[in-house]
C-alpha cells in the first residue's frame, strides 16, 4: 500500500464520520462537507492504486528482462 492509498482511505473514513454527524445534528453544511472529503478521499485513493498498478507492471517488465 502506498501514501496515496493509505491517506485517501483516512480521508474518506473522515468525510463519513463527518458526514454521519452532520446527519445526526441535522447540519446540511456538515454533510456536505464530508460527502465531498468522503470523494477527495476516494478519488486519492485511486490515484494511489493507479500508481501501485504501475508500479508492478514495471516490476514485472524487469523481471521479464532479466529472464
Amino acid at each position: 500500500m502506498n501514501k496515496d492509498q493509505i491517506k485517501g482511505s483516512a480521508k474518506d473514513i473522515a468525510g463519513k464520520a463527518q458526514r454521519k454527524a452532520g446527519e445526526l445534528t441535522g447540519n446540511e453544511d456538515q454533510q456536505a462537507e464530508g460527502l465531498a472529503r468522503q470523494g477527495e478521499g476516494k478519488v486519492q485513493k485511486g490515484v494511489g492504486n493507479v500508481k501501485d498498478a504501475a508500479d508492478s507492471a514495471r516490476d514485472k517488465l524487469k523481471d521479464d528482462d532479466r529472464h
